[in-house]
């Protein structure tokens, strides 16, 4: 790692992991598609690492169209079956499932609410939350906005957006801007 750039501590010096860091966690994200993207990419973390779907993401683009919902909503038995196969993927049908389903809510809320990214941003007031977190343990695994995208998400018929993902989505979207303070990449 640059020992000159001091970068949030949960960096580890895997240049995959750095550039991730440096220039997509914490960004605004605002583009729909890759906001469901990166939810559904945050639901397949649950019970492992980021880093082990980081390094998984380029397949998981391919096998899953470009996470385009616009075509996962028609994926049937053959096509999850497949996946199911594919060893470039997190192999667990709940989460597998949980995409298709996701996609499906991905559509209701964008008839409902006008985009995807509104109605996320709105949990935020439609503006990045910006935290003075110090040090890594300040950081806490939820908040009452975290909480509430969950529940309603949830509401709508969503799977894997528990409050600890849903909050994990909002840092890594820039709705909360959770760089500590001493991070290169901290910007108020």
């Amino acid at each position: 790692m640059d020992k000159q750039i001091t970068r949030c501590a949960w960096v580890t010096e895997d240049p995959l992991y750095m550039d991730y860091h440096d220039k997509e966690w914490g960004s605004p994200l605002l583009d729909d598609q890759k906001l469901f993207e990166l939810l559904m990419l945050e639901g397949m973390q649950a019970g492992l690492s980021w880093y082990t779907v980081l390094k998984k993401r380029e397949h998981y683009r391919k096998v899953f169209d470009g996470f385009d919902p616009h075509r996962i909503i028609y994926y049937d038995d053959v096509k999850i079956e497949a996946l199911m196969q594919d060893s470039g993927i997190i192999r667990n049908r709940l989460k597998v499932n949980a995409i298709v389903q996701n996609a499906k809510v991905y559509h209701e809320i964008c008839r409902e609410e006008g985009s995807f990214s509104d109605y996320l941003w709105s949990f935020t007031g439609g503006e990045p939350v910006v935290n003075g977190w110090k040090t890594r343990a300040e950081v806490p695994a939820t908040t009452a906005q975290s909480d509430s995208m969950s529940k309603a998400l949830k509401k709508k018929g969503m799977k894997f957006v528990g409050s600890t993902i849903c909050y994990a989505f909002m840092q890594a979207s820039g709705m909360v801007n959770d760089h500590t303070m001493d991070c290169f990449c901290r910007k108020e």
